[in-house]
């Protein structure tokens, strides 16, 4: 059994403002890309992890964790051509782990839990309860009916899928011209069931500079470094 990370970090990051890569800023001294890769380095069955980044970022990332034993890949203009880059140069697979770089505080159990899921069904995602009521409007702002807030979660990362069942739906996206921001819409897409994990809202996702405040709130409160 081989289990891949694949840790998408080829994004942009314009909402954070900053020059570099968001995944390049710090949380507590540590950068926010070298959180996340420790996070499945960690797991005993995790076996390979793979960052995705863009070209220019390769020598900072490469910098930052020459301690660890990965492996890299160039990203697409998209999350889903992300991905594929990764499924094309995956030798040997039996899980795919697909997680976002920006989400460095995701616990070893919440790994862990989605990787025991997705074993049984095939296919596992990282979820949380929806804690806002909920309203679905029309074109003209009209709001025109309210979801049972117990039947909504957030998804979330890590995203975990049997490879083969994940590069068949990649290839039926890839074939019909469709593009998913999410795995889990990918792989719904071919009419296979994915499950969710009940996950921590500490699993939070950097996006813009007060993210980087909160993360070492959660941090401190934990009394972790």
């Amino acid at each position: 059994m081989n289990n891949v990370a694949v840790i998408l970090a080829a994004g942009d990051g314009t909402r954070m403002k900053s020059k570099k890569s968001k995944l390049l800023l710090e949380i507590n001294g540590m950068t926010v890309i070298e959180r996340t890769v420790r996070a499945f380095i960690s797991v005993p069955r995790v076996d390979e992890v793979m960052v995705v980044c863009r070209k220019t970022d390769l020598e900072s990332f490469e910098e930052v964790l020459n301690k660890y034993n990965i492996s890299y890949c160039f990203g697409g203009k998209t999350r889903q051509e992300s991905v594929s880059n990764a499924v094309e140069v995956i030798d040997d697979c039996n899980l795919i782990i697909i997680h976002d770089g920006a989400r460095p505080l995701v616990s070893r159990q919440e790994i862990e839990e989605t990787l025991d899921m997705a074993i049984k069904k095939d296919a596992a995602a990282v979820g949380v309860g929806v804690k806002d009521t909920i309203k679905v409007i029309d074109k003209g702002l009209k709001i025109v009916s309210t979801p049972d807030r117990r039947t909504l979660v957030a998804i979330r990362t890590p995203q975990i899928f049997n490879f083969e069942l994940y590069r068949q739906a990649l290839e039926t996206a890839n074939n019909n011209n469709l593009d998913f921001t999410d795995d889990c819409a990918l792989v719904e897409n071919i009419g296979k069931d994915v499950y969710v994990i009940p996950g921590s809202f500490d699993n939070i996702k950097i996006t813009t500079p007060e993210d980087i405040a909160v993360a070492e709130s959660i941090l401190r409160t934990k009394g972790e470094a």
